[in-house]
């Protein structure tokens, strides 16, 4: 009996030796490295001509339509309409830009000053591309702080699904006033977000309040695709990125409190309802 006993603590004994070790922890994620900057703004020098109807500043080099407004203190769609500017936007060197006059800027109230320092993603669109220069010599003297973006030709692109998830919030106004300029997609952390056609990377950084990390892409005949909320950026302004291609890692930067992927279609300007351009899902 005592043999037998014996046997059987050798037994565990051996068991015990040969039982796998407990599971390491898991190892750290390592955070992304910040963005590098979307767009780097050369100064503008406020030296606007004051006239009858209003002030004149004449675009030189490498200015963006958003500097100059910022320049002056007024918002940038509000020069887009004074000079009735259309798609694509484009400002070029020596172009005289119709500003209101000091007078007006002074009776406006704290909140449109503050809202001459906000940006949003119309801004993006129609206000962050550099005046090019129209002669070599004056590239030389006043290069501009990036390369403009190259014209996209081409017909409409056929869009696809930037993800798989489900749409929690759909087009249109919402409560509060609030209105959704495109969908919100359900999505897991880090989860591959694609680009939705061919294009090229018009922005990525964190300057838009409440869309925390954003991707935009320029696409052919007026078409953009904006991505927002996104953990991690995998593309930099002028990059060319193909369909289904992974620009960005799903999160939940910005206004938002779980991960999603916020996601619109823009012809110019206007906001399209994506459901109504996308495939349908079966």
């Amino acid at each position: 009996m005592r043999r037998v006993s014996l046997l059987i603590l050798l037994a565990l004994a051996a068991c015990a030796r040969t039982s796998a070790p407990p599971p390491l922890p898991p190892k750290p994620v390592v955070a992304a490295p910040p963005p590098k900057p979307a767009w780097v703004a050369r100064k503008v020098v406020a030296d606007a001509v004051e006239g009858p109807g209003g002030r004149v500043h004449t675009v030189k080099a490498g200015e963006t339509g958003i500097a100059i407004a910022r320049a002056y203190g007024v918002e940038w769609q509000r020069i887009v309409a004074l000079n009735k500017l259309r798609a694509p936007y484009v400002i070029e060197v020596g172009d005289r830009l119709i500003l209101p006059s000091k007078k007006v800027v002074a009776a406006m109230t704290l909140e449109q000053r503050a809202a001459a320092f906000r940006i949003d993603i119309e801004d993006l669109i129609t206000g962050a591309e550099p005046a090019a220069p129209v002669t070599v010599k004056a590239a030389k003297a006043t290069p501009p702080a990036q390369k403009p973006l190259p014209a996209l030709a081409g017909p409409a692109p056929r869009f696809d699904w930037p993800m798989p998830g489900r749409v929690v919030s759909g087009f249109g106004p919402k409560p509060g006033g609030r209105f959704n300029d495109g969908v919100n997609l359900d999505a897991k952390p880090g989860e591959p977000v694609r680009a939705a056609a061919d294009g090229v990377v018009a922005y990525a950084g964190d300057a838009v309040a409440g869309f925390g990390n954003l991707v935009l892409v320029k696409h052919a005949d007026g078409w953009v695709s904006a991505y927002a909320h996104n953990s991690a950026l995998l593309v930099t302004r002028g990059r060319k990125v193909t369909r289904g291609e992974t620009i960005a890692k799903a999160g939940a930067t910005g206004a938002v409190t779980s991960p999603q992927l916020h996601f619109e279609l823009r012809r110019g300007r206007t906001a399209v309802d994506p459901l109504k351009v996308l495939p349908q899902r079966g």
